[in-house]
């Protein structure tokens, strides 16, 4: 599974981000136990800001012998017709969604190439993560060992 970082999320265009290439690394370094997940840097090359759409088409377009699915989260299907090309995105590639507290779904009324992915529920977002590092709570049970340190450092300056 190739977990993309996003250079920039067009819906969020307003928001500051840390500079992507500190996000990469985190994203990679969190990852790096598990071989099946990897963090990827192919949005960085594309136009900004990303679109969904646009960086499906790439990736189709580069890896022509894969086949792509999208995996978000149910916060973001709740914002999925705010999306550029929403429907071509449901007609070409298969969609997943990854239950988010706070946001219920019921697997019967997702349109047919929509799916709820069974997984257990992770209790906090990266904004709740932002807020307790900026407010010197303890993120033990949010992010792994592995990455605290630099989470609580760059995080913790803004």
């Amino acid at each position: 599974m190739w977990l993309l970082v996003s250079p920039q999320n067009p819906l969020k265009q307003h928001q500051s981000l840390q500079p992507e290439a500190i996000r990469l690394e985190l994203t990679r370094r969190a990852l790096a136990a598990d071989p099946q997940l990897i963090a990827s840097d192919f949005e960085f090359t594309l136009p900004r800001p990303s679109y969904t759409w646009n960086t499906l088409c790439a990736l189709r377009e580069a890896y022509p012998d894969r086949q792509f699915s999208l995996l978000i989260g149910a916060d973001n299907w709740a914002l999925f017709d705010r999306w550029a090309h929403p429907d071509d995105i449901l007609s070409n590639f298969p969609l997943l969604i990854y239950p988010r507290p706070g946001y219920p779904l019921s697997p019967e009324a997702l349109p047919p190439s929509v799916h709820l992915i069974q997984a257990p529920l992770f209790p906090y977002s990266s904004t709740d993560v932002r807020q307790a590092v900026q407010s010197r709570a303890a993120i033990t049970e949010m992010v792994p060992e592995c990455i605290r340190e630099e989470v609580m450092r760059v995080y913790g300056k803004e």
